[in-house]
């Protein structure tokens, strides 16, 4: 289809080395969504595009064989970011669609742009242009260009 892009592709975890000789990797994902590495996934890695044969937990992250990998030095070649297209799910907020949004209350009053996401164990924080920050569990709604948010009386009083 002529001027359709493709969605920019988005980093859900690294390949950190490989696993013994059979071209296993060990992988660290930065995403809660594990069926990223369920079998027949193409992830990309920077040997091009590597589809999942099989995945298994394995102390804090996973050991992963790709179809076509058999040996350790193929496995070492795949060290490095593994990125995928992001998943078709309305309820999922990327922070690169938040980065420049305004921020408004459910009153409509603009409270300033979205600069940064700050990961947070608790939650993770909206950071404003004036340096106030919003936890995104306060986030209600999200429009081009706009986060809605339904902050407890105070948190975006003053700068």
């Amino acid at each position: 289809m002529v001027g359709r892009t493709e969605p920019p592709l988005l980093e859900i975890g690294r390949v950190v080395r490989a696993h013994g000789i059979r071209g296993e990797v060990a992988v660290k994902l930065v995403t809660d969504r594990t069926e990223r590495l369920a079998p027949g996934t193409v992830l990309v890695t920077v040997a091009g595009d590597r589809e999942v044969a099989a995945a298994r937990p394995h102390q804090d992250g996973y050991l992963v064989t790709f179809t076509g990998v058999t040996d350790r030095p193929g496995a070492e070649g795949l060290r490095g970011p593994l990125r995928a297209p992001p998943l078709d799910d309305p309820d999922t907020l990327w922070v690169h669609e938040l980065i420049g949004s305004e921020v408004a209350d459910l009153d409509g009053t603009v409270h300033g742009r979205v600069t940064a996401v700050e990961a947070n164990p608790a939650s993770d924080l909206l950071v404003l242009d004036d340096g106030r920050l919003v936890p995104l569990r306060f986030v209600v709604g999200t429009a081009t260009g706009r986060v809605t948010v339904d902050p407890p009386a105070g948190l975006l009083d003053g700068a």
